[in-house]
C-alpha cells in the first residue's frame, strides 16, 4: 500500500476519518433542526463525496456550474439545484440536463424570466432573494420582488419551487456571536418575505438558505425547509478562524516538498503555489497575513506558530521560516473550495494510508 511519504507533489490529501466525521455531523444538525439537507458539492466536486452525502440522507445537491450539474447527472442525481443566477447563454444545455434529471434553476430578474418564459421549457425554478450578502437576490423590502414571484408563481410553463438565498456575508463576521446573528438575519428575512408573499397569494411551499458559517452555530430554523452548505465537507483554515470548526475537523490539506532553502535565510520555497494553494488570502479577522498554514503535528491538529506560507507564484510558494530541503510539510489550505478546483484528483488517506484516489470533476 501506498504511504504519504511516497507521493508526487504538490498531492491533494483527504482525510477520509475526518469527511466521514463531518458529513455525519451536519446531516444530524440538519435532522436536528427539522430541514432537508441539500449539500453545495462546488466545495469538493467529488461522486464518491456526495454519495457519502446522500446516503446520510441528503434530498439532493446543489451546484455552481451546469458542467457539475452534468456530470453529476450523469452519476445517477437526480435532484439538482443550479444556485447562480440562470444566463441566457445556457439556457438549452440547462434544459438538456432538465430533460434527465429535476434541474431547478434561480433567477432573480424580469430579464431572466422572459428567457426562460421563451424557452417555452417547464423549468423548476428558485427566486433568488437578498438576505444581506448583497451579491446577487431581489430585495425583499421591494415591491418589485413580489412582483417577480407572482409572475413566475403565475406562469404555466414554469414550476415555483420557492424562495432561496445564501448568507454569504457570514464569512465578515468577527465572532460567534456574529454568526449567530448573521444565521438569524438569513432566517428572519426569508420566512418574513415568504409569509409577506402568502398573504398576496403566492404559495412559498420551500425555503432555502445556506452557509456553513451560519449552519455551524444556528440553532433555530423554524420556517426554514431546506439548507445548502458546501464547505463543511472539508473546512478550511477561514472556517477555524470564524469558529466553524476546529483545525482537527479540516479534512483537507495539500501535501508539499521544500525545493530551496538557502543557508542563513529566513525563508524557504515549497512546490506548491497559487495554483496549488489558490490565491485567497484568507480569513479577514486574523491579524496575522497566511497563504496557508503549515502542520507542526497532524494528528492532533497542531500548526507552527512562526512557519507558513506567506506569498505564492504560479507553481511556489515562500515559507517565512528556513526549513530543510526535501522536508514534505502538510498545508492547511485558506479556502478548500478553490484549493479543490486546483486539482485533478484526491489522494483518500487513513493516517499515514493512502487507499485510493478520488477524480475532482472541475469545469465550466
Amino acid at each position: 500500500m501506498t504511504s504519504l511519504p511516497d507521493l508526487p507533489t504538490p498531492a491533494l490529501l483527504l482525510d477520509l476519518d475526518k469527511l466521514e466525521s463531518n458529513l455525519e455531523g451536519m446531516a444530524a444538525k440538519a435532522r436536528q433542526l427539522g430541514v432537508s439537507l441539500r449539500p453545495h458539492i462546488k466545495t469538493h466536486k467529488c461522486i464518491e463525496i456526495a454519495r457519502l452525502q446522500r446516503s446520510l440522507g441528503a434530498s439532493g445537491i446543489t451546484v455552481s456550474t451546469l458542467h457539475e450539474a452534468a456530470v453529476f447527472a450523469h452519476y445517477g442525481f437526480t435532484d439538482i439545484t443550479w444556485a447562480s443566477p440562470v444566463s441566457a447563454s445556457r439556457i438549452n444545455e440547462a434544459m438538456e440536463i432538465a430533460d434527465r434529471v429535476t434541474l431547478r434553476v434561480v433567477l432573480d430578474s424580469d430579464a431572466a424570466l422572459n428567457w426562460l418564459k421563451q424557452s417555452e421549457y417547464r423549468f423548476h425554478v428558485w427566486l433568488d432573494v437578498d438576505c444581506g450578502y448583497h451579491r446577487s437576490g431581489v430585495d425583499p423590502d421591494n415591491d418589485a420582488a413580489v412582483d417577480l414571484a407572482r409572475e413566475i408563481h403565475e406562469c404555466p410553463r414554469l414550476n415555483f419551487n420557492g424562495i432561496l438565498t445564501h448568507s454569504g456575508h457570514a464569512y465578515h463576521a468577527g465572532n460567534r456571536d456574529e454568526l449567530l446573528a448573521t444565521a438569524e438575519q438569513e432566517r428572519s428575512v426569508m420566512v418574513g418575505f415568504a409569509n409577506r408573499l402568502r398573504s398576496q397569494g403566492v404559495d412559498v411551499s420551500r425555503i432555502s438558505v445556506g452557509s456553513t458559517p451560519a449552519m455551524s452555530v444556528v440553532e433555530d430554523l423554524h420556517g426554514v425547509t431546506e439548507a445548502r452548505p458546501g464547505n463543511y465537507a472539508l473546512y478550511d483554515y477561514t472556517q477555524v478562524s470564524l469558529g466553524s470548526c476546529e483545525v482537527k475537523d479540516c479534512a483537507v490539506t495539500v501535501l508539499a516538498s521544500v525545493v530551496s532553502s538557502q543557508p542563513g535565510s529566513d525563508h524557504c520555497v515549497v512546490d506548491a503555489g497559487a495554483l496549488a494553494l489558490s490565491k485567497d488570502a484568507g480569513p479577514e479577522v486574523e491579524s496575522t497575513s497566511t497563504m496557508g498554514e503549515i502542520f507542526d503535528d497532524y494528528r492532533p491538529g497542531t500548526l507552527m506558530q512562526n512557519t507558513r506560507v506567506v506569498s505564492v507564484s504560479q507553481e511556489q510558494g515562500i515559507v517565512r521560516g528556513p526549513l530543510p530541503v526535501g522536508e514534505k510539510v502538510r498545508i492547511l489550505p485558506n479556502h478548500s473550495c478553490l484549493t479543490v478546483a486546483m486539482f485533478d484528483n484526491y489522494y483518500v488517506v487513513r493516517g499515514q494510508d493512502v487507499l485510493d484516489r478520488w477524480k475532482v470533476w472541475r469545469g465550466r
